[in-house]
């Protein structure tokens, strides 16, 4: 089960990050494409500042929290369906996931709100850019929280098991979720249930986020 909880209902955008921390670090750059080259612990400080400015409490999501989102209530690959095409879904068109064609690969970001919203009335949940979560990695689900938190360290007796998914973590084993695939993903990583991690402080121009508004919990 997961708490009600809000969710924005694009990834944060260049105007907003800049609205809130004064700068703007992104490569691609358009006030509505999101906000990337930010770290885990960006994407936190930011989560911080938007809380104090206007008194809400305003976080990352727990990865249950953003496959529930991601979802919108569907148990398919995608939201979508089945398969993902480029004109639902920024990623690299050149690979294609199931019975879809090939197709565009625009090698860029899109403006947030480009392609259709899930039932949720979610925005580029697959594709366009990763997004951090809260939690930590963890190799599988056995012990995770029933409730939708975050899992966080104190629960986390799984992680790096498996050698070889330590290898580009850049012998830093502090890591948190990405989930949703991006612009330069091909369909299959943009998938509902696909996860990738990376380090805290890794920064990337596929990298962005999307925050929660929620007074259940605050990590």
């Amino acid at each position: 089960t997961v708490a009600p909880f809000f969710m924005g209902k694009y990834a944060v955008t260049q105007e907003q990050w800049e609205a809130v921390m004064g700068n703007n670090p992104s490569n691609f750059k358009g006030a509505k494409r999101p906000v990337e080259l930010v770290t885990w612990y960006d994407a936190v400080a930011f989560c911080q500042k938007l809380s104090q400015k206007t008194g809400k409490k305003y976080r990352l999501p727990s990865e249950a929290e953003w496959e529930y989102a991601c979802r919108a209530g569907t148990s398919t690959p995608f939201y979508f369906g089945e398969t993902i095409t480029p004109e639902l879904v920024n990623y690299d068109g050149n690979y294609p996931y199931g019975a879809a064609s090939k197709g565009v690969y625009r090698k860029e970001m899109t403006p947030v709100g480009s392609f259709p919203p899930n039932a949720f009335g979610l925005y580029d949940m697959h594709g366009n850019v990763w997004e951090w979560c809260a939690d930590p990695w963890h190799n599988n689900y056995q012990g995770a929280p029933q409730d939708g938190r975050e899992w966080d360290e104190k629960n986390n007796d799984n992680r790096y098991q498996d050698y070889d998914l330590l290898v580009n973590i850049m012998n830093d084993n502090r890591t948190r979720l990405l989930r949703g695939g991006s612009w330069l993903s091909y369909a299959d990583p943009c998938r509902a249930a696909f996860r990738l991690f990376n380090s805290l402080d890794y920064r990337l121009y596929y990298i962005g986020f999307r925050v929660v508004c929620s007074g259940a919990w605050s990590s």
